[in-house]
């Protein structure tokens, strides 16, 4: 198992041309059921690039979120396996899955999941001090997605499209090889939305990260390279629309 997770350890630390040959996100022949038996996911196979943004639809209770939660190690599969950056998950020690998710790994949440009592600026440093990096670039990110000044507020004085954008800031602020958002404007009014997407795209195209998006929304989709339908435990292509 030592072996396996230095082995590991190694390639989370591979030199950039390298990284660029492997998929961002591999799951192979995932497997996913509920206590009552039912079968969310069955044998399901996703490969992801880096540069990609890729949205996931079906219908509500399909399992998309579930699958979200696979892959950020939130939630564990009856078998299958994930491989970030070409590290298999299932491989590693609980440490180095903890390490390799904290340099890899941004996670987008539905509802924010912005701490209260940190002001801006330290909210979106907490990967970088995770990571023990320095928390400088938190106030570049937050200019990034149009906070510029805004570093020393506190969530209570934003709105929620504000609010969302420095959940973006967060998840990108360590150059993340993988960027997870689920229904990332889910609680945002069609201007706002519309802004956060665009901002999530360009970010993710210029940082050369892949993105996984979970969405209902056509008009989000849109914004994706490609679009995947999750239903009977598997990803399907859509046809054309």
């Amino acid at each position: 198992m030592r072996e396996n997770a230095s082995a590991a350890d190694n390639h989370v630390h591979m030199p950039d041309f390298a990284s660029a040959l492997v998929p961002a996100l591999e799951c192979r022949r995932l497997r996913k059921t509920y206590g009552s038996g039912r079968i969310v996911l069955s044998a399901l196979d996703f490969t992801l690039h880096a540069g990609e943004f890729v949205a996931i639809m079906g219908d509500s209770g399909v399992g998309k979120s579930t699958l979200l939660n696979l892959i950020a190690g939130l939630d564990t599969a009856e078998s299958g396996d994930v491989l970030i950056d070409g590290a298999s998950i299932s491989s590693l020690s609980d440490d180095a899955a903890t390490r390799l998710r904290r340099q890899k790994l941004g996670f987008v949440f539905q509802a924010f999941h912005v701490l209260p009592h940190l002001t801006l600026a330290q909210n979106v440093a907490v990967p970088l001090l995770l990571n023990g990096q320095s928390p400088t670039p938190a106030e570049d990110m937050l200019a990034a997605v149009g906070l510029d000044g805004r570093g020393g507020d506190l969530p209570r004085q934003l709105s929620g499209g504000e609010l969302q954008r420095v959940a973006i800031a967060r998840a990108l602020v360590h150059r993340p090889r993988l960027l997870l958002a689920d229904e990332p404007t889910g609680n945002l009014d069609p201007q706002t939305a519309h802004e956060v997407l665009e901002l999530l795209r360009a970010e993710t195209k210029a940082n050369h990260a892949a993105t996984v998006m979970v969405t209902h929304s056509e008009a989000a989709a849109a914004f994706a390279d490609r679009v995947l339908i999750l239903a009977d435990g598997t990803l399907h292509a859509r046809g054309p629309q």
